[in-house]
């Protein structure tokens, strides 16, 4: 079993920054990928960006929709994820969430974390 725990949420004000955080506890060795997902009310959950660690490399996915604004990055062990939020938009406003699984098809991300929200005022 995998405990995700998001952290770093807050709200800011447009053109701002945000960084989260997601602690990774339990039982780590059959995970590969890590991402983040959001979800604004009404609106479908979104995959916003992922890292993937196998055969001793990193390949890392960026939604267009952040693309440019938004990285993600590990730490060495694997166990805290991260989700620099720069350059903040009022779209940006969502519950945002820490997945985990063996893969990063959407299918795959088995644990999940509670979520922390995001607000971005204009």
């Amino acid at each position: 079993q995998v405990q995700l725990v998001e952290s770093g949420g807050g709200s800011a004000e447009a053109g701002g920054s945000l960084r989260l955080s997601c602690a990774a506890s339990g039982y780590i060795g059959n995970i590969y990928c890590m991402g983040w997902f959001r979800q604004a009310p009404g609106k479908e959950r979104e995959k916003v960006a992922s890292i993937y660690t196998g055969g001793g490399r990193s390949y890392i996915a960026v939604a267009d929709s952040v693309k440019g604004r938004f990285t993600t990055s590990q730490d060495n062990f694997k166990n805290t994820l991260y989700l620099q939020m720069t350059s903040l938009r009022p779209e940006d406003t969502a519950m945002y969430y820490c997945a985990a699984g063996a893969n990063c098809y959407p299918t795959s991300f088995k644990y999940w974390g509670q979520g922390t929200q995001v607000t971005v005022s204009s």
